[in-house]
């Protein structure tokens, strides 16, 4: 008989031969395991069966499957934006250019949870190969678009096939490795990530520039279609199951409380101000159905996302890190290639490869972090450890000015990358550890769909700190003899970081200052430097603030509980784990 997996108890685990405290009809647990108590549940499953180990090449090709189907949904995110300034002129659809990643965020997001609960049920297999093809089917509807509403929609469809390529690939992955192997096949997984976002804006480019950007879709066939063959051949054809009840109360009450709150989130402080009634009443809409979602699934069978998740400790505490780190990388992710195109001054080009860093960082620290989490089965220093550096290098980050020199930002960017990396995936094999494995698909599932909503958010909060700080340093900073020369009604037009990477806009402003004469030429060249140094400003306002969170995720990562990791692939009857 394989030990148990983990039992929680007000956030503390313990391990029973062959029982699982917590379950279903288990016996009672005795006196709570922490000062203060808690009370836990109660059930009784059927005896853990350890699935039987796969041989090396089953397990090898199960990987590939796995890695290309990441692949595939990694590198999409990363080419589109490339393409999309061609997109756009040919379309004629600049008033909806966010919406092309509004709708795909939109799907990928609200589904993911939906997905990791399904597959949990009824396998892995026909959730992650149907991710793909409707992925595909996406990617194919995309290429062939003939307007910007033809391709939001295709976008979104594309992204409801992503949703399940994700997380369920981490949960295969879970499948087949052990807790204590987990970590090095995660930072894998993470390389792969890395390695896309370093390849992407590049292959974009050149893709765009020799085929036409239509191919930035039609270049996922091939990839999509090796990626099913992969894993149609190697996940298991059939897993057996008991009779479940579908949550689907759960699944539409989540659609209607999320998609509002993304859209919110999205629109607020560009399409919409933040007090505006279409903000608010999104907000609002969100909240009502948040609370009724909560309402449902207290009392489903098998809710989608169980509030009872969040009495376990380990798993309240890493959704709430994981937030917080997903709001740091977004937030270096989004706004460095602005930083390094319009304060330091380089090409769009080399503006996209200032990203390179933070990825290789990313790729390196995963990876290394895996391989210790994997011998020492130690995962708390870990995190701490990632916190630590990320915040050295987010406050490194917001200490540079418009004088900051390329390989200092290189520099700075890099260590941010290290921290930041070192936690992609650590949170995942903490929380896959801390449950059950028939319930692996779900809290997978449900810490992925917290990390993109922590994103969603951040961006958003984010865009509005800097935009209030560049205006508020532009004003302050220009000078009297060059405000004198604007009119008022153009001052806000001309306090506009846009201006510092269009260089149609800067040509056109130049000559308007020159037809004033020698003046001119130096109110031209003052009001430049103080947009740039204004940007700097604003920007490294956001670093700072995310050095900020990284503080407060090191402080929530101190109450983490450290229990070891299972060593065996234990599980119940029915859970779905590839055998041979």
């Amino acid at each position: 008989m394989a030990a148990a997996d983990v039992v929680d108890v007000e956030g503390v685990v313990e391990e029973r031969p062959g029982v699982l405290v917590g379950a279903p009809g288990a016996p009672a647990a005795g006196p709570p395991l922490v000062a203060g108590g808690g009370r836990p549940q109660t059930g009784t499953i059927e005896p853990i069966e350890e699935a039987p180990a796969l041989s090396r090449g089953r397990t090898i090709s199960i990987l590939i499957g796995v890695l290309l189907g990441m692949l595939l949904s990694s590198l999409d995110q990363t080419i589109v934006g490339t393409a999309m300034p061609r997109v756009v002129a040919e379309l004629n659809g600049l008033s909806h250019y966010a919406w092309v990643f509004t709708a795909y965020m939109l799907g990928s997001t609200v589904m993911v949870p939906i997905y990791g609960k399904l597959s949990d049920i009824y396998g892995r297999r026909w959730f992650f190969l149907g991710g793909m093809a409707l992925f595909l089917f996406g990617s194919a509807l995309s290429g062939l678009s003939q307007s910007m509403t033809q391709l939001i929609l295709f976008r979104g469809v594309q992204g409801l096939g992503a949703g399940a390529i994700m997380p369920i690939a981490i949960a295969i992955i879970g499948d087949i490795f052990s807790p204590a192997e987990r970590g090095r096949w995660q930072g894998v997984m993470m390389a792969v990530f890395g390695l896309a976002s370093i390849v992407g804006p590049a292959l974009g480019g050149w893709i765009t520039d020799t085929w036409g950007w239509r191919w930035v879709f039609y270049v996922n066939m091939p990839v999509g279609v090796v990626a099913m063959i992969g894993a149609g051949l190697t996940l298991p054809k059939h897993s057996q199951h008991r009779r479940h009840t579908i949550d689907y109360a759960g699944a539409a009450t989540l659609v209607a409380a999320a998609v509002p709150l993304l859209l919110a989130f999205s629109w607020a402080g560009s399409e919409y101000p933040w007090a505006s009634p279409q903000v608010i009443g999104l907000l609002v809409f969100s909240t009502l159905m948040a609370v009724t979602f909560v309402f449902i699934e207290r009392r489903a069978p098998e809710a989608i996302i169980s509030p009872a998740l969040f009495r376990n400790r380990i798993f309240t505490v890493s959704v709430m890190a994981t937030f917080l780190v997903s709001g740091g990388m977004f937030g270096a992710t989004m706004y460095l290639p602005l930083f390094a195109q319009g304060v330091v001054g380089v090409s769009a080009a080399q503006a996209g490869a200032a990203l390179t860093p933070l990825m290789l960082g990313f790729m390196v620290s995963s990876t290394i972090g895996g391989q210790i989490l994997s011998r020492t089965g130690r995962y708390k220093y870990l995190a701490l450890s990632g916190f630590v550096v990320a915040t050295i290098g987010m406050i490194m980050l917001s200490r540079m000015d418009a004088s900051v020199t390329t390989g200092t930002v290189i520099r700075n960017t890099a260590i941010t990358g290290l921290g930041i990396g070192m936690m992609m995936s650590l949170f995942t094999i903490v929380v896959q550890n801390a449950f059950s494995i028939d319930r692996l698909g779900q809290v997978t599932a449900s810490l992925q769909f917290f990390r993109s909503i922590g994103g969603t958010i951040s961006v958003a909060l984010l865009g509005t700190v800097m935009t209030n700080s560049f205006q508020n340093a532009f004003l302050n900073s220009l000078p009297e003899a060059v405000r004198a020369l604007i009119p008022a009604a153009q001052l806000e037009a001309l306090g506009n970081p846009q201006i510092l990477i269009a260089p149609e806009s800067t040509s056109s402003i130049q000559q308007t200052f020159a037809a004033l004469g020698p003046q001119g030429q130096a109110a031209f060249l003052q009001l430049m430097e103080v947009i740039r140094s204004s940007l700097a400003t604003a920007i490294t306002g956001i670093f700072l603030a995310g050095a900020a969170a990284m503080v407060i995720g090191f402080c929530i990562t101190l109450f983490l509980p450290e229990i070891p990791l299972r060593k065996g692939r234990a599980r119940h009857p029915g859970a779905s784990v590839p055998v041979d």
